[in-house]
């Protein structure tokens, strides 16, 4: 990687490290499929974890919670489709693994892993939507801030539940 000219130290209070430096650069498409891919695992994820977790979970609100995690799966299911054709139309392969499920024992459990993994989400599509923009994939980066919205949603409806524990 060839990194820009600077003119000063690149390194200071006012100047930023390198690292934020290499971050201003323009991802390739051969990045951006990659990051897409990694995206792609992270929604298998979700499919995977929202169906043990409304499987799997107990207690007094199992049917509340049980509705919650299975009404979840169609979006999460239709944001892979997405990335898979998107992948393949910037000629890449889509995985085929989803990144791990975590285990959980109980209902709160279940539902912090959720949080923790929609605010993810929400960090990596902010960051997926600014670099498609960048590249000039504009109705790519539109598509990504439409699932940055269904995320956001997720997460703040998982927040709002976690309240009242």
């Amino acid at each position: 990687m060839i990194l820009p000219t600077v003119p000063g130290p690149i390194c200071g209070p006012d100047t930023g490290s390198i690292l934020d430096i290499m971050a201003l650069q323009t991802m390739t498409t051969t990045e951006l499929t990659s990051e897409l891919n990694k995206a792609l695992e992270a929604e298998y994820q979700a499919v995977v974890m929202y169906t043990t977790y409304a499987a799997a979970i107990q207690g007094p609100y199992r049917p509340q919670l049980r509705a919650f995690f299975q009404s979840e799966i169609p979006d999460e299911l239709g944001h892979a489709l997405f990335l898979a054709d998107k992948v393949v139309a910037l000629g890449g392969y889509p995985s085929v693994a989803p990144a791990e499920v975590p285990r959980a024992s109980d209902a709160q459990e279940m539902l912090r892993n959720v949080r923790d993994a929609e605010q993810e989400a929400i960090r990596t599509y902010k960051r997926l939507a600014k670099a498609a923009d960048e590249m000039g994939e504009k109705g790519l980066a539109t598509h990504l801030e439409t699932i940055l919205e269904d995320e956001t949603g997720h997460f703040e409806e998982t927040e709002k539940i976690l309240a009242g524990w």
